[in-house]
């Protein structure tokens, strides 16, 4: 099992400024800090990236069902203009959004493809106007529809080089980098995949702005009403009206699912309250998680998520650190709170989601922290004694959490 990989660095980490000095140092969780420039504005520019798709220095990351590819679980591995061109065709962003929906057929399969951003280290890349760097692309190469027998060609080439896709939930031992840029590309494609057809209306939808919008066209080549099967004709028959051509409509964007994720401090410090869920191995705890819901804060839903789940009663919540959780979409918003005096004893009769909830020392906790971490099913670290606590790897927001309260907080330092 390959070692747990670094953590990224926060942007600009270098640099002195007053907020450093006063809160400490960013923490930047595993899934962010990606290399690439995401360059959102030039994704309706189809000049753009019709010459970026073919550069030489353009990658495109390939997953098949959500799997990437990659030479090992560590590092993924890239395709080219040249391996993609019978899938995607010689330029799918040689027409402009507007004709793309014009020209709209349902009944035609179109691969599923994504523009990640330029990589802008790569000096010597692409250049488009003021903007330089290596494109990334990322690509579906499921096996269906009429691409079915393209893709399954291109699959096979890549597994005949000594290549495979990593299978599995998730993928935790990539490096830094190559972990943000396959959480982009995994949760765009899972969200392109969910949302074949029109939330308002039903209608299918089409992809644009490079993968990262859906629209509802207003006309149809296509003989059909779905997007199986069908004729093509001269003349695109209109389609029944939809809310969502008119105005603002935030159906057709990706959506992100907030989630609150808590370490939380006894009164007077000296503890912190994990807790653990039916499905995990023995000993294995972690701090407590659930959903944002609407018309709440951040501090609310700690507060409630704390109480429903353990019993504990929150008084003062401070937000931490953020992770993206690209399965499928959540973005883990991580926070520290304590108790009240009085609101510690633990009730695990309203929310019946964890099997067990207790308060954890100073000292069980920093020697946890040192030999008792993993992934769920993996080993320990060197050291660890059998019946010891297990706490999640360094890649998870839930160990950023409990260092920052073992090393800083506890400790008497106010700096998170």
């Amino acid at each position: 099992m390959p070692p747990p990989p670094d953590l990224p660095e926060p942007a600009h980490h270098e640099v002195d400024s007053m907020l450093t000095r006063r809160f400490g140092k960013e923490v930047a969780n595993y899934f962010s800090g990606s290399p690439l420039n995401r360059v959102s504005f030039l994704r309706t520019d189809h000049k753009f990236l019709s010459a970026a798709i073919k550069h030489p220095s353009t990658s495109f990351l390939l997953l098949n069902s959500l799997s990437p590819l990659a030479v090992n679980p560590t590092k993924l591995s890239y395709g080219s203009y040249k391996d993609v061109q019978p899938l995607i065709g010689e330029d799918p962003y040689a027409k402009s959004e507007e004709e793309l929906i014009t020209s709209y057929n349902s009944s035609v399969s179109i691969p599923q493809l994504l523009f990640l951003g330029l990589d802008e280290s790569h000096k010597s890349g692409f250049e488009y106007n003021i903007y330089a760097g290596a494109p990334f692309f990322a690509l579906d190469v499921t096996p269906k529809g009429s691409t079915e027998a393209a893709a399954k060609a291109l699959i096979e080439e890549k597994e005949s080089q000594d290549l495979k896709f990593l299978e599995g939930r998730t993928h935790m031992s990539l490096t830094a980098p190559e972990a943000a840029i396959y959480a982009q590309a995994r949760a765009l494609l899972d969200w392109n995949a969910r949302n074949p057809f029109c939330a308002q209306c039903g209608q299918p939808t089409l992809s644009i702005n490079a993968g990262t919008k859906r629209t509802c066209p207003p006309t149809d080549m296509s003989s059909l009403t779905t997007s199986i099967g069908g004729t093509s004709s001269a003349t695109p028959g209109s389609r029944a009206d939809c809310a969502s051509r008119k105005g603002v409509s935030n159906i057709c964007f990706p959506r992100t699912d907030p989630t609150v994720i808590m370490a939380v401090l006894s009164a007077d410090s000296s503890r912190i309250l994990l807790g653990r869920q039916k499905r995990w191995p023995p000993h294995w705890y972690s701090t407590l998680a659930g959903f944002l819901e609407p018309a709440e804060s951040v501090e609310e839903a700690v507060r409630r998520e704390v109480w429903e789940e353990s019993g504990i009663k929150l008084g003062r919540v401070v937000i931490h650190s953020t992770q993206p959780w690209p399965y499928p979409a959540n973005l883990m918003i991580g926070a520290i709170g304590q108790a009240v005096p009085g609101g510690e004893e633990i009730l695990l009769k309203h929310d019946p989601e964890l099997e067990d909830a207790r308060w954890v020392g100073l000292d069980e906790l920093r020697e946890a922290l040192e030999v008792g971490t993993s992934g769920l099913g993996e080993p320990a670290g060197k050291g660890y004694k059998e019946g010891g606590l297990r706490l999640p790897p360094t890649t998870a927001i839930a160990n950023q959490l409990l260092r920052a309260v073992a090393g800083g907080l506890m400790a008497g330092d106010s700096k998170i």
